[in-house]
């Protein structure tokens, strides 16, 4: 699964002056592929969470990129303890670890070359996962990946030297759910041009970045304090807990790719990625068929844009995801993983590449992670990406969720539905205080319907109120002071007692049991009219639809995919 993730060019690619403001239509593409302005260099990220991004020891891995390091420290070996940890495959991304193998301090090394950060940067708490009936929760990964240009080794890679050292952009972004029965997994990835909103985030040195106004474009999101802020973008967009990230960057995929050994890719046509004047592309070189690619041509495969079919980041993404079900493939085989000289080279490249956060900082913990993924078969596995269109005016060539249909698709991870459609309906987690008679609830219904360009829809609290009142809700009120828009309409409860009456209240309106959070911002429980329910009618969202969106792209990892070659890059 690893992945370009950057804006910067390949070797032997034109230059351009560096621009750092991605959500400029005109600067964007400057920060992947030379003066054509690809952007292909987003794409290898996806599992590659950046080796040498933000947070980044001094030296040899080069300090974050605003001269902070903010670099958790290792812990201190435990006396007399020693152990030996068989090596294991894991899946996707390149979280492929497995344990120690070689003793103790063999252990303590491999430990000591991961790269810790907070998990959030955010002001949110994110909320807890719903338990399925078998008390099993869900498991929600965050790959990134970062184009960071602070190490030699990243440099050596390509891009103009104006660029080295400035803020990395989180290029590739990916979210692996695994299901709380371990019986499938899914992948989301967002289009590095997709335009939201930032929450505020405060980097582990205290410096505050302040949530954004305006639409921003989401690779910026890693400039903004570090991995954890891409997290809270996240949350704040999907509403979907992040229980980990793993990032790497483009020396990491380049490392990672070496090491596994190769990965087979197919094109339906010879392909060279490179630009009208022979400058620019990711300079990816390929005979028609398939073709065992690692190292530098592994990362020009996951950073081509221009060559894969319309030359979007869209059709960039797909190939990283028929890359990562075939990096899935090789490695169940089980023949990468036979010779112990390969299996020190993966766990040193695997260990070296990646930066984790806080609950992932030791092998042991990779490899317990790597065995839950591995747990999945390979044919419940689905790529997807993120529902969009694209944007007009100034904003022509970035896009934007879907209306509806990203919604379906982050509802369907946040209750632990499956992509594929192969499992049945799970019934949300019964709460342990039950409802209390619905007469006998108080509600307090606010207006949120507000958006950045459109004000409150007059009346629409009162409306919802009226149908709580009608559904017996008799203690239902209108919180008038409160516009605050929200993006998403939800019910918030301050205490676990509370927690049956406000899935009650969810219930009688259609609104999906994941849209219910404990909070500690209410003091009784708050039903916030959101702005994706403006129109008078039930909750939009219907009820028990599990069908993935056509627009998601859903990839099974069985298949064997081949990216068609655009006409204007074949040699």
């Amino acid at each position: 699964m690893g992945g370009p993730v950057g804006r910067s060019s390949m070797p032997g690619e034109g230059t351009r002056s560096r621009v750092r403001h991605a959500d400029r239509p005109d600067g964007d593409e400057s920060l992947y592929e030379g003066e054509d302005g690809d952007g292909s260099a987003s794409g290898a990220s996806a599992a590659k969470a950046s080796a040498d991004g933000p947070g980044r020891r001094s030296g040899a891995r080069g300090r974050n990129n605003r001269g902070r390091n903010a670099r958790s420290t290792r812990r201190a070996p435990k006396s007399g303890k020693r152990r030996v940890l068989r090596w294991g495959s894991a899946v996707l991304a390149l979280l492929i670890l497995g344990a120690g193998g070689a003793g103790y301090l063999y252990y303590e090394h491999l430990n000591g070359n991961i790269r810790k950060e907070d998990l959030t940067l955010g002001d949110k708490r994110m909320a807890d996962h719903k338990a399925n009936a078998a008390g099993q929760t869900p498991l929600n990964i965050l790959l990134i990946g970062s184009d960071a240009r602070d190490s030699e080794a990243n440099q050596k890679l390509g891009g103009a030297k104006e660029t080295f050292g400035a803020p990395p952009l989180a290029d590739v972004q990916m979210l692996l759910h695994l299901s709380a029965d371990r019986s499938n997994l899914s992948v989301v990835s967002m289009p590095r041009d997709t335009m939201l909103k930032m929450p505020k985030c405060t980097a582990p040195d205290g410096e505050v970045f302040p949530a954004s106004t305006g639409d921003v474009q989401t690779n910026q999101s890693l400039g903004r304090g570090g991995p954890g802020c891409t997290v809270a973008t996240w949350y704040e967009l999907t509403g979907i807990r992040i229980d980990h990230f793993m990032m790497i960057d483009f020396a990491g995929v380049v490392s990672m790719a070496d090491a596994i050994g190769g990965v087979p890719v197919c094109v339906s046509d010879n392909i060279y990625s490179r630009g009208a004047n022979g400058r620019g592309g990711s300079g990816l070189k390929l005979e028609k068929g398939t073709t065992y690619v690692k190292g530098e041509q592994a990362l020009q495969w996951l950073r081509t844009r221009y060559g894969f079919e319309d030359g979007s980041d869209l059709a960039r993404a797909k190939a990283q995801h028929q890359y990562m079900n075939a990096m899935v493939r090789e490695l169940r085989k089980g023949t990468k993983l036979t010779d112990p000289g390969k299996l020190m080279n993966l766990a040193e490249a695997a260990t070296n590449a990646l930066t984790v956060d806080k609950g992932l900082d030791t092998v042991k913990k990779l490899y317990d992670l790597a065995e839950e993924l591995k747990k999945v078969p390979t044919k419940r596995i689905t790529m997807s990406t993120m529902p969009n269109v694209y944007g007009t005016g100034v904003n022509a060539g970035r896009v934007y969720p879907k209306a509806g249909d990203a919604e379906q698709l982050f509802r369907m991870v946040r209750e632990d539905m499956p992509l594929d459609g192969k499992a049945s309906k799970r019934k949300p987690e019964e709460p342990k205080d039950p409802s209390a008679p619905v007469g006998e609830i108080a509600v307090a219904v606010r207006n949120g319907t507000a958006t950045d360009t459109l004000g409150p829809v007059s009346g629409r609290a009162g409306d919802v109120a009226d149908q709580l009142k009608e559904a017996g809700f008799a203690r239902t009120t209108v919180d008038p002071d409160n516009v605050t828009k929200s993006a998403r309409t939800g019910i918030l409860y301050p205490s676990a007692d509370l927690e049956g009456d406000a899935q009650a209240v969810a219930k009688a309106l259609g609104i999906p049991i994941s849209q219910v959070k404990k909070s500690t911002e209410v003091s009784g429980i708050s039903l916030a009219v959101g702005a994706d329910w403006r129109e008078d009618g039930p909750y939009p969202v219907s009820k028990g639809k599990e069908k993935t969106p056509e627009s998601a792209g859903a990839l099974n990892g069985e298949e064997k995919g081949c990216m068609q070659v655009d006409p204007k890059y074949t040699w």
